[in-house]
């Protein structure tokens, strides 16, 4: 009874040389953490670090080549500052691409290249000016299949969403998909794959994009309404008579009489400047005054017929071919009918409103047309012809304000993008770039710089064209330039791997002197 006893428990606590109790055990377990937690800090540290390093290094060198990006936007807009030709085409130094260099800001004794590309804008498709017809074909060169249902077609849907602020507007249009605005997807090669079954895997595809309507339509294409000596263009809708009168042609001959403006007047609400060459010169109202006072039947005595009476024949003047039987018209010596078939031009312009300019259209219509079967015929003598109208085409308009919108240039316009305006085909198309192309022989080659090809200067150019006949030019000549007022600058800074960095985009319109960016994009 005399033992002592001993809790185990603080034997257990007592036992060996290492115990809870003991400070230095404590000391370095908690040395060791916080290392760790020092070590783990230091690495997160540097990785940020080096993360901030790379970003701060990206972000000046997309700097850098954004400021050479937009430097050669700059010097896009002083070379378009300085083009001063009445036409624009390209033949011109504005349309050949510019590869330059800036110094780099950064690195001493470095140079940033950077690419600039000017393009035309008057070389798409405007969707907010183009016919309904241009922009189906439009669509159809893209490959879109036409449809039509309860709301029409896509094209007649484009046209009755307008106006668009830019070309991706259209997204928004029933029927449009990525593929139509951003570009079909063609097939350009095909590899069958198999998966060691008698199951084909689908096949391995590869891609090539042949455009949209991003890559092919405008909503900024703008030119000036004045002729090509910068004057004002007559408006046929609103000029009064004098101003319509001392319209000229080309080579300065006067093509309207006052009587012939009279008649402009009289007609009008023209759409386009082509609408001329269906206005009569012999209006309604001057044809009602003189209806009484005219006859195509040759009187029996002779009189005022010109002698003319033998070279009626058989023409049956009123339809009644050689079976007609000419009806005796007995006149009074002082109300004596005028016969248009064989009156002079003095006789014609004794009557009312009928001046030597008329009179003359009608002695040419009848010499070309043969005679006139009833007075009503009269009035389908034209006051121009399409010859007349090429001649002053650049110096009309039926248009309002001081720029039109939505022509297309032909001395920039593609082929594929020409053969789609009215009454125009491939071969057309082809002919128009050809006479552009070729080498000039005039002397505005010799301006400095020189300028390629043979740009045309003056829409009536186009009718002398052999392709280019009379029905195509009344058809076109209202949807085309010879120049440009928009353009579509795109400026890229360049690494010296030839790897785009940054881009810049921008549209340019000028306007006399002035310069304006209605849309900026950068990249």
């Amino acid at each position: 009874m005399g033992k002592s006893t001993t809790n185990p428990q603080n034997q257990y606590y007592t036992s060996g040389p290492f115990c809870l109790h003991d400070s230095s055990g404590i000391s370095l377990i908690s040395t060791l953490w916080i290392l760790t937690i020092l070590s783990v800090l230091a690495m997160g540290m540097l990785y940020s670090y080096d993360l901030e390093s790379k970003a701060q290094r990206n972000f000046l060198d997309r700097t850098k080549y954004h400021y050479a990006a937009k430097s050669g936007f700059e010097v896009g807009v002083a070379m378009l500052s300085m083009d001063e030709t009445n036409f624009d085409s390209l033949g011109e130094v504005w349309a050949q691409p510019i590869e330059q260099q800036i110094e780099d800001g950064i690195q001493i004794g470095g140079f940033i290249p950077f690419q600039v590309t000017i393009t035309d804008e008057a070389s798409r498709v405007n969707i907010n000016e183009a016919e309904v017809d241009l922009i189906r074909n439009l669509l159809s060169y893209l490959g879109v299949q036409a449809e039509f249902n309860e709301t029409g077609d896509l094209a007649s849907r484009i046209v009755e969403g307008r106006p668009y602020r830019t070309v991706r507007d259209v997204a928004r249009v029933e029927g449009m998909t990525k593929e139509i605005l951003y570009g079909l997807q063609q097939q350009a090669a095909v590899e069958e794959a198999t998966s060691g079954t008698e199951e084909p895997l689908p096949p391995t595809i590869s891609l090539t994009g042949v455009g949209g309507l991003v890559n092919t339509a405008t909503v900024y294409s703008i030119d000036a309404n004045t002729d090509a000596n910068g004057e004002q263009r007559v408006n046929i809708n609103s000029a009064n008579a004098q101003q319509l009168s001392q319209i000229s042609s080309n080579n300065n001959q006067t093509i309207f009489s006052q009587g012939e403006a009279n008649a402009i007047i009289q007609q009008r609400n023209y759409d386009n400047i082509s609408d001329l060459l269906d206005a009569s010169a012999v209006s309604d109202n001057v044809f009602n005054n003189i209806s009484s006072e005219i006859t195509v039947e040759e009187s029996s005595s002779g009189g005022n017929d010109g002698g003319g009476g033998g070279n009626f024949g058989g023409n049956g003047r009123n339809g009644g071919g050689d079976g007609f039987v000419f009806e005796e018209i007995e006149f009074d010596e002082g109300n004596s009918l005028i016969n248009i078939n064989t009156a002079d031009s003095e006789e014609l312009t004794g009557l009312q409103g009928i001046d030597n300019g008329i009179a003359q259209r009608i002695i040419s219509h009848r010499n070309s047309q043969g005679f006139f079967q009833n007075i009503d015929q009269l009035k389908q003598v034209r006051i121009l012809s399409v010859q007349d109208l090429a001649g002053i085409a650049d110096k009309i308009t039926a248009r309002d304000g001081e720029t039109v919108n939505g022509l297309i240039n032909i001395n920039t316009a593609s082929v594929e993008l020409l053969q789609l305006l009215p009454g125009m085909d491939q071969t057309k198309a082809q002919a128009i770039v050809a006479r552009r192309e070729e080498e000039n022989p005039d002397t505005q080659n010799q301006s400095e710089p020189p300028i390629r090809g043979n740009p045309f200067s003056d829409i009536g150019q186009l009718l002398e064209i052999e392709e280019i006949d009379n029905n195509t030019f009344r058809e076109i000549v209202d949807w085309v330039t010879y120049r440009s007022h928009g353009y579509r600058i795109v400026s890229s800074g360049i690494d010296h791997n030839g790897k785009t960095i940054a881009t810049c985009l921008g549209i340019l319109v000028r306007n006399g002197n002035s310069l304006t960016i209605p849309y900026w994009r950068q990249d």
